[in-house]
């Protein structure tokens, strides 16, 4: 399904208490599937309790880069993203992006 020019990483983040993913999971991850050739994001998943949340996170961020952190992708989620996760998407968005930075420096 995915080239074998992909890796994957998951950042992940604690969520409020009243939120359901923490009810459900304990921690809310974002595991995204990254093109090391071009540091393009392919793919991505969530832990979310709605579907139509996991889609729309990653349409704001398949097809975008992993290789650095983005204030524009942080803006993006501020501005469109109102569910209880969204200080937990920006947190596994950066812990994703430091994995992301070590895996190239070692093996890339």
């Amino acid at each position: 399904m995915y080239s074998k020019s992909t890796v994957y990483i998951i950042g992940h983040a604690k969520t409020n208490t009243d939120n359901a993913i923490t009810d459900h999971f304990k921690l809310f991850f974002i595991g995204f599937v990254v093109d090391v050739t071009t540091d393009e994001i392919i793919d991505l998943a969530c832990t979310s309790t709605i579907s139509t949340t996991e889609r729309f996170i990653a349409s704001i961020f398949v097809g975008r880069k992993l290789d650095d952190y983005y204030e524009h992708i942080e803006e993006e989620i501020k501005m469109r993203y109102f569910g209880s996760s969204q200080r937990a998407i920006l947190v596994a968005y950066k812990e994703a992006i430091k994995k992301y930075i070590e895996l190239k420096a070692k093996y890339y």
